[in-house]
């Protein structure tokens, strides 16, 4: 059972979204190799903040060109669409947690290469809002 001070610490990780946070630096920092990682920490913190102030899309690890190199990992037939699964696993592997389950072209298990690329983009949008201002 968890000491009051153990609930109290989950509680602040949890709302000033610091798991997240620090995940996120954390994953730049492995793909990056900054040669001075204090000041390209620094750096993507004031991206950070400057995006939840002004509404611009954050630091991301993924770009556009990179999640039409997904999608195209996941359809090498070149058939324009995947399956539902297929969205469903790239998603997860790009470390998006609430996926959409009722993406368009669901019901016909055909998802777009638009409807993936715009519900990968919002997942990540999502996934990196880590700076809460109070």
């Amino acid at each position: 059972m968890a000491t009051r001070r153990e609930e109290d610490a989950a509680v602040y990780l949890e709302k000033h979204k610091l798991i997240e946070l620090m995940d996120n630096l954390t994953s730049m920092l492995f793909f990056y190799r900054p040669e001075k990682p204090r000041e390209f920490l620094i750096e993507k913190l004031e991206q950070l903040k400057l995006s939840q102030q002004s509404g611009v899309r954050g630091p991301n690890l993924f770009d556009d060109s990179n999640l039409d190199v997904v999608f195209r990992i996941m359809d090498p037939d070149n058939k324009q669409y995947i399956t539902f699964a297929q969205y469903k696993q790239a998603l997860t592997m790009m470390g998006i947690k609430d996926i959409n389950e009722c993406p368009d072209g669901v019901n016909e298990d055909r998802i777009s290469h638009e409807t993936f690329k715009t519900e990968a983009t919002q997942g990540l949008e999502r996934c990196s809002a880590t700076y809460v201002q109070l």
